[in-house]
C-alpha cells in the first residue's frame, strides 16, 4: 500500500454486478506475507523513512532478495489457520475479504507455477493459504477478493522499482517481459484456481500515463478478468483512464475518507493502526470510536470501508485489532440496518455537528455521536414529516420519540442518556423524503453558523481552508456573499461576525436578513500569539457583535454579506442566534 494517492473522481456507468458491493459497505483487507515475519524490524533497526509501512521493509531497509527470503523460516505453520480470519471478519460484520496474494515484494502467497519465489516454496510448507482462505470464505458465505501488485515487484528484474528513477529505467520491452512472463500468468492462476473471485484489487496510485504501463497491457489484464471471472469487480487503481469500461469502483487514497457525496461505487482502504503489514513497534492504533465514525461517514456519502488487519507470522492478530473489530461487530449486530444497503440522503457532507445520516428506502437513520445535553436533537434539511421517530435500543426494542417541525427544521426530544456508547441511532420513517439542500443547519445548542461550507452562491471570491493556524475563511469580492436560513420564530436575533481585517483601515460592512439591513465597522486586526516565547504568531480572527435584528415573519430568509468599496476581508463566520 502507498500513503500518497492522487485522487481522481471517476464517472462510472451503473452496473448490476457491483450492487452487492454497494450493499455490503464493510469489508476486511488482509496484509500478510514475508514482511509479517520481519515485524517492522531488520537486524535491530526499525523501518526507515517517513512512509514506514511494515510491508515496505525490504525496499526501505535495502534488503537483498536472498536474505529477505529467509524470513519464510519464521512462519509457524502449526498455528496458521485462515478460517480464523474469515470467522473474525464475519463476527465483525464484514461482508467480503481482500487478501494480498502478491505484494510489492513479489512473493506469491500461493503455490505459483511461475517461478519459485513463493511462500510455500520458500518456507518448505507446501501450504497454499489462498486455497484454504477460499474454502473458508465459501464455507462461511464470505465474498473473496485478491490484491495483486501489478506495477511494483521487487523480485523480478524487469518489473517497476521506484529506485529506477535514479539507477535507470527498465525499457518498455523489458517491462513487457515481466508483464507477460510473470504478471499475466499469475493473474490467470488466481482467476482459475480459487473458485468465484469477487474483486481484483490493484494498487497503482498514479494514472498509467505517468507510469511505465501501456494502456493495452492494462486492458489485457482487465479482459482476462472479464473472460475468466465475468462477475469480478475491478478497482480504479488498475490505472486505466477515468472513463474506462473496465473500472467497477473507485478506491480513494489510503485512509482517505469521503468529503462529498459520490454517486458511483467507491471505498476507502484503511488501517486499524499505521502499517498495513504487522509491525511489532506499532504505536498508532485508531480507537473503536474513530473507526465507527469513518465507516458511517463513508456510508453517509454512498461509500464503503475496507478495513485492514495485519496478522503475525503465526496467523495471530494483536489484541488491539481483535478488540476493535469485535466492538464494530457487536454494534453492527444490533444496528446493521442503518449501514448495510444504506446510502446518504444527499445533504451537505458535514451538515450536522452531532453526527451523520444514512438512508435505506424511506427509512432515515440519524447516527448521533455527540448526544445533545439539552435533550433536543436538531435536524436540518428534511422538509417531509416522518410517520414515526424511534430510538433503537440494544435489545432490539425501540423507544418512541416526539418531535416538532418547522419547514426544514426538526427538533427531536431525546432521553437524557444515549442508547449506545459509540453511536446511538434514531430511525425516522417517511412516506416519501423531500429535502431543502440549501439552508444552513441549526447548531447543537441552537443558532446558525454561516460560513464557507454552507455558502449559497458561487462567485468571484476565494475560499481558504483551515491551514493549521488560520481558520477556514472566505476572501470577499465585489458581489455579496449569500446564504439561506430558515428562522422558525419571530423575535430578536443576535448577529456576530468572526473575521480578520487585513488592511490598515476600518472596513464598513453590512448584513441583510430578508428586508432588514444591519451595518457595522470592523477595525483592523493584528496578530495573536500561538505559543509563548517562540515568536509563533498568526492572524487574529476577532469575534465581534454586530447588533440585533427583529424578525416579524418566520420562515426562509436570504442573508447577504457585503464589504463597502469591495475591499478585502477574511470572513470566517456569521453567527445568528435568537435572544
Amino acid at each position: 500500500m502507498k500513503k500518497v494517492f492522487i485522487l481522481c473522481l471517476i464517472s462510472f456507468a451503473t452496473q448490476a454486478q457491483s450492487s452487492w458491493f454497494e450493499k455490503a459497505r464493510f469489508g476486511m483487507f488482509i496484509h500478510w506475507g514475508l514482511y509479517s515475519a520481519a515485524e517492522g524490524m531488520w537486524k535491530g533497526e526499525n523501518l526507515r523513512y517517513r512512509n514506514n509501512y511494515a510491508e515496505w521493509i525490504r525496499y526501505r531497509n535495502r534488503i537483498s532478495k536472498e536474505e529477505y527470503g529467509e524470513l519464510a523460516k519464521r512462519f509457524d505453520w502449526e498455528n496458521i489457520n485462515p478460517e480464523e480470519w474469515v470467522l473474525l471478519a464475519k463476527k465483525s460484520g464484514m461482508k467480503y475479504i481482500i487478501m494480498t496474494s502478491k505484494h510489492h515484494d513479489g512473493v506469491a502467497l500461493w503455490d505459483t507455477k511461475v517461478g519459485n519465489y513463493s511462500l510455500p516454496n520458500l518456507s518448505g510448507s507446501g501450504r497454499d493459504v489462498l486455497k484454504e482462505l477460499a474454502a473458508a470464505c465459501k464455507k462461511h458465505d464470505m465474498k473473496l477478493g485478491f490484491y495483486y501488485s501489478h506495477w511494483i515487484d521487487w523480485e523480478h528484474p524487469y518489473a517497476w522499482d521506484h529506485n529506477q528513477e535514479i539507477k535507470g529505467r527498465v525499457t518498455d520491452e523489458q517491462f513487457n517481459q515481466y508483464w507477460q512472463e510473470k504478471a499475466i500468468p499469475q493473474l490467470r492462476e488466481l482467476l482459475t484456481n480459487y473458485g468465484d473471485i469477487a474483486i481484483m484489487w490493484f494498487d497503482m496510485w498514479i494514472p498509467y500515463e505517468k507510469s511505465i504501463f501501456k494502456k493495452e497491457q492494462l486492458e489485457q489484464a482487465a479482459n482476462l478478468i472479464r473472460e475468466l471471472q465475468p462477475n469480478c469487480l475491478i478497482n480504479s487503481r488498475l490505472g486505466l483512464p477515468a472513463d474506462t469500461k473496465y473500472v467497477d469502483f473507485q478506491t480513494l487514497g489510503d485512509n482517505v475518507f469521503g468529503s462529498q457525496y459520490i454517486t458511483h461505487p467507491w471505498e476507502t482502504p484503511g488501517t486499524i493502526a499505521h502499517s498495513w503489514g504487522y509491525n511489532g513497534q506499532e504505536k498508532e492504533w485508531k480507537s473503536s470510536a474513530q473507526l465507527f465514525k469513518s465507516l458511517i461517514g463513508n456510508v453517509s456519502l454512498n461509500g464503503g470501508y475496507t478495513l485492514n488487519i495485519g496478522p503475525r507470522a503465526d496467523g495471530s492478530l494483536s489484541w488491539e485489532s481483535v478488540s476493535r473489530l469485535e466492538d464494530l461487530g457487536k454494534w453492527l449486530g444490533h444496528y446493521g440496518q442503518a449501514v448495510y444497503n444504506n446510502t446518504g440522503v444527499g445533504l451537505r457532507p458535514n451538515q450536522h455537528d452531532w453526527g451523520k445520516i444514512t438512508k435505506s428506502g424511506n427509512e432515515v437513520y440519524l447516527h448521533v455521536f455527540n448526544w445533545p445535553l439539552d435533550q433536543t436533537l436538531r435536524v436540518s434539511g428534511i422538509t417531509s414529516t416522518p410517520k414515526s421517530a424511534q430510538l433503537l435500543l440494544e435489545n432490539g426494542k425501540t423507544r418512541e420519540l416526539t418531535l416538532e417541525q418547522w419547514g426544514p427544521l426538526m427538533h427531536i426530544k431525546v432521553p437524557k442518556r444515549p442508547a449506545d456508547g459509540y453511536n446511538s441511532i434514531i430511525k425516522l420513517e417517511f412516506d416519501d423524503i423531500s429535502l431543502d439542500k440549501n439552508i444552513a443547519a441549526e447548531s447543537t445548542f441552537g443558532g446558525f453558523a454561516l460560513n464557507a461550507s454552507n455558502l449559497l452562491n458561487a462567485g468571484n471570491f476565494t475560499i481558504k481552508k483551515y491551514d493549521g493556524t488560520r481558520p477556514e475563511r472566505i476572501i470577499t469580492a465585489a458581489e455579496p456573499l449569500q446564504w439561506e436560513v430558515y428562522l422558525p420564530e419571530e423575535g430578536t436575533y443576535k448577529i456576530d461576525v468572526s473575521a480578520h481585517n487585513p488592511s490598515a483601515h476600518p472596513l464598513a460592512i453590512e448584513i441583510k436578513v430578508g428586508d432588514t439591513v444591519l451595518k457595522g465597522t470592523l477595525n483592523p486586526d493584528g496578530k495573536v500569539v500561538v505559543e509563548p516565547n517562540e515568536k509563533n504568531y498568526t492572524d487574529e480572527f476577532t469575534d465581534r457583535n454586530l447588533g440585533k435584528i427583529t424578525l416579524k415573519t418566520p420562515g426562509k430568509n436570504k442573508v447577504e454579506f457585503r464589504v463597502a468599496g469591495n475591499r478585502e476581508l477574511w470572513l470566517n463566520r456569521i453567527w445568528m442566534e435568537k435572544q
